[in-house]
């Protein structure tokens, strides 16, 4: 039993069973909690809930060898600590029932009300559903959680609470399970309480992970800080005093603490910064807590005086807050003996947000702004979980993009109106973007920070003013996935991407089966609506889109999802308007496809060029030219490519590869260049091969043309040029042929 309940059972015992509840120490220690803010009716309708699932866990112990109902009241206790509402202490007794017994959630709703029985459902996890894996289940889980969450937000303070619990009971469980606990406890669970403001749940959670994870550090650390307590303790008691006497000189009522950092965050300092222990100065500071806002900066004032100020180590969370609601001073002054001291000044009611975060919406039943304004950047989040989730196919995405949201260090950025945007370290302009609104970042095209021109990728600072400038036709970069950090942008931009591609690989995917269809003599018109839902139904899929999509990313063969459509039930396909006989179609590239159509790179085509199209799972139709190495060895497999040619009229701009050999003379690389822009092309990439004090000099130039007659022009303009020895296009990866790295001249 963890030291604090043994601490509560000794003072329990003194005083006499509660009643209608038997005599451990547990569920006194229950009673006696509720007693300090609920009505004797609603403890009576505990105490209903209590007997409910006393008698649903009889019989049942834990690992630890205490009967099973110790487990929820430990866990509703932990949430009476928080004052919190009638049906959330129903839920933390009644949490594992529908999981470990044979009652469910209508018959928890039937006796206890719908509001207690979707708590519940939003805790119970879903361990009678097959997964493919123990990862996708437990993503999932949390999924689930986080989405009831999202709707009520005392379903993961109950979560919390019984993780709390289990991570202080966890000596009973085997190393193995110990450590897959305090791992998962410590990525999902932690940041979470942290993320939610509740300070001492979070702290608890880390320290407890770090303790199983890390037993021999966790140990000397310990035992180090223990030392140092007793080490410095004069320093302490003398610092202490000072504080107390200057404040008082000052005329600040305040109560000052002393306040040691928990292990866990030593540790993450010390790995941090590479810091031993003993460079770790602030391990114990002080907590100031005064009466109102203005006392706050009044004894700030007053204790800059007594003790320099550090600069750089001043942070004003109340003008800014955390995004969890967070709110304090906190400055490093110089002591004696030249020892840094932390120091943290709040109110009151700062005080209570910063222990019990979300939670003082219940505890603390007041109208004070600030409390609205917790509650209001809650929600925010829970708002983005929904979006996340919105975004995002499968659960394993969805933990994903959760645990990147989790981020515990912040900038705080300024929008052109003058809102506060807080975001994670390392954030940058597309992040921003999407968290001012979606639509805002898919149609991101540039950004003004501090009113000056940036690129999208740009790391933003604490104190930004970032302006987005958007275009009517943008559309999310698939490169903006290597810089992103916010879990809402990487949701947003996946989800467009994917869907932009599902739909262009349904178009390719659609022209692919008609040239199926036509070469059975089957005109694609006369397919029924029969024979695709029929079709939809064995296929298991939702839509007829799907299947196109499936055709055009080679994920299906078109000749046989031809053949099964025109199959009747009868088998015959005389229903069906024939053709005469005609060779199979030649596909219309336009260049414009997007993802669905890919250009090889080995080959680079451009129009004119004679081409071929090689279908490839999940890349959809590659495009190569007819004499590129690569498709050879498919050539004899004609079902492995097909025929594909250009759209006359086509607008956009290929990329293909140019090797010059030229004089060895200063300002050949300009001269080049700007012969390239006067033909109306543009240069994608260029590199240089090392003259090794040779006459000449090889140079490999990416360019953008339109077709083959504008690279024509291209390279006569190129061979004007005085010095240019020779010139010629080549085929793949030019850069593998370069000493030096390709330099972007765009």
């Amino acid at each position: 039993m963890p030291k604090a309940a043994q601490n509560l059972k000794a003072e329990i015992s003194k005083s006499s069973p509660a009643p209608l509840l038997p005599a451990d120490s547990e569920g006194s220690a229950l009673s006696i909690r509720l007693k300090q803010y609920f009505k004797p009716q609603d403890i009576e309708l505990v105490f209903e809930g209590y007997r409910y699932a006393d008698k649903a866990h009889e019989g049942v112990v834990r690992k630890t060898g205490e009967p099973y109902i110790t487990h929820p009241v430990s866990v509703a206790c932990i949430l009476a600590d928080l004052h919190m509402d009638v049906p959330t202490i129903l839920a933390a007794l009644l949490h594992d029932v529908v999981e470990d017994t044979s009652i469910t959630t209508l018959d928890i709703k039937e006796k206890f009300g719908l509001q207690v029985a979707e708590l519940v459902d939003g805790v119970t996890k879903l361990d009678k559903i097959e997964f493919q894996s123990a990862s996708e289940a437990q993503a999932e889980n949390f999924r689930k959680m986080l989405l009831a969450m999202s709707m009520d937000v005392r379903v993961i303070l109950v979560k919390l609470a019984d993780r709390l619990h289990n991570m202080q009971t966890l000596e009973a469980m085997k190393p193995e399970k110990q450590k897959l606990i305090a791992k998962e406890t410590l990525d999902i669970y932690a940041p979470i309480a942290n993320r939610l403001g509740l300070n001492s749940v979070y702290q608890a959670l880390e320290d407890l992970s770090f303790q199983y994870l890390h037993p021999m550090r966790y140990s000397a650390i310990s035992k180090a800080v223990m030392a140092a307590r007793g080490n410095r303790k004069e320093v302490i008691s003398k610092v202490l005093e000072s504080i107390q006497h200057q404040l008082k000189v000052f005329h600040v009522e305040a109560e000052v603490t002393g306040r040691e950092k928990h292990l866990y965050s030593i540790y993450r300092k010390m790995t941090r910064q590479a810091t031993p222990f003993s460079q770790v100065y602030d391990i114990y500071g002080f907590r100031v807590i005064v009466k109102d806002l203005p006392s706050c900066y009044l004894a700030l004032g007053a204790l800059h005086g007594l003790y320099k100020p550090i600069p750089s180590k001043f942070k004003d969370y109340i003008a800014i807050p955390k995004a969890n609601g967070y709110q304090s001073l906190h400055t490093t002054l110089l002591g004696p003996f030249g020892t840094p001291i932390e120091v943290q000044i709040r109110s009151a009611e700062m005080h209570n947000i910063a222990d019990a975060g979300v939670a003082a919406h219940w505890l603390y039943k007041s109208s004070d702004a600030q409390l609205t304004v917790l509650q209001q950047q809650t929600h925010q989040w829970l708002q983005r979980l929904l979006d996340i989730q919105n975004e995002s196919s499968d659960s394993l995405d969805f933990l994903e993009h959760l645990k990147i949201d989790l981020f515990p260090d912040e900038v705080y950025v300024f929008t052109p109106k003058g809102t506060i945007l807080a975001l994670p370290k390392r954030a940058t302009a597309v992040d921003f973007a999407y968290a001012v609104h979606s639509d805002i970042g898919n149609s991101c095209v540039a950004v003004r920070i501090n009113h000056e021109l940036a690129p999208l990728r740009t790391e933003l600072k604490n104190g930004d003013h970032v302006e987005i400038i958007t275009g009517s036709l943008a559309k999310p970069n698939p490169a903006w996935l290597n810089y992103v950090v916010t879990g809402r942008a990487r949701a947003h931009i996946r989800h467009f991407l994917k869907s932009q591609r599902s739909s262009e690989a349904a178009q390719i995917g659609e022209r692919l089966l008609n040239q199926a269809l036509r070469a059975l003599h089957v005109d694609p018109k006369q397919i029924s609506d029969e024979n695709w839902l029929k079709l939809i139904r064995d296929y298991g899929v939702i839509t007829k889109s799907e299947i196109l999509s499936e055709i055009g990313l080679g994920k299906r063969q078109n000749v046989m999802v031809a053949h099964q459509l025109v199959a009747t039930t009868d088998g015959h396909l005389e229903k069906h308007t024939k053709l005469p006989a005609k060779a199979l179609d030649t596909i219309t590239v336009r260049g414009t496809e997007g993802m669905a159509v890919m250009f090889a790179p080995c080959c680079h085509p451009i129009p004119g060029d004679p081409i071929l199209g090689f279908i490839n799972k999940d890349k959809g139709l590659v495009i190569h030219t007819h004499d590129c190495p690569s498709v050879r060895k498919f050539k004899l497999d004609p079902d492995k490519w097909l025929d594909v040619e250009w759209e006359p009229e086509s607008t956009r701009l290929f990329k293909t590869n140019l090797n010059l050999t030229v004089a060895n003379q200063p300002g050949m690389l300009a001269k080049i260049a700007s012969g390239i822009a006067d033909a109306g092309s543009n240069i994608d990439s260029v590199s240089v091969e090392e003259a090794d004090g040779s006459a000449y000099a090889n140079l490999y130039f990416t360019v953008q043309v339109k077709n083959r007659v504008h690279l024509a022009d291209l390279m006569r303009g190129l061979r004007k040029i005085p010095d240019v020895v020779r010139i010629n296009r080549t085929k793949g990866n030019t850069g593998t042929k370069a000493a030096t790295t390709k330099v972007n001249l765009q």
